[in-house]
């Protein structure tokens, strides 16, 4: 059997500044509306589908992206750039800081709506 994931759906205030913002911090392209979506594209395939949403109706989620080493330089780079505040861990009390889990790094971070977003450089459990 081969299960994947093809796509999940983002609540968002705004659908077309939340998913301009993930694309950008991430160095992805925006993709061209479908219906009430509009897509992010990952390099696995999967697909960040971005829908307007009344703000009480948005439950902040936890959105992990796998990157490489030199694509963690680079957004690291840009979450700094924007100013976004950051953190090593997910209860937010390592703030300012980076991971170094499984001989990899990390990083948390939030998006406009409080999904809050990590990136990392090796899978949890791993080892490193």
């Amino acid at each position: 059997m081969s299960v994947e994931l093809n796509h999940t759906i983002v609540r968002a205030r705004d659908r077309r500044a939340s998913a301009e913002f993930t694309a950008t911090i991430l160095g992805l392209e925006v993709g061209a509306p479908f219906g009430p979506f509009l897509p992010v594209v990952t390099a696995n395939g999967v697909t960040l589908d971005f829908a307007n949403s009344d703000p009480d109706e948005i439950v902040p989620q936890h959105y992990a992206f796998l990157v490489s080493e030199e694509d963690f330089d680079a957004i690291f780079q840009r979450i700094r750039q924007a100013g976004l505040t950051y953190y090593a861990d997910p209860s937010r009390s390592r703030p300012g800081e980076i991971n170094r889990n499984d001989g990899g790094r990390g990083a948390y971070f939030e998006d406009p709506d409080g999904h809050f977003l990590e990136i990392l450089t090796r899978p949890y459990g791993s080892g490193g």
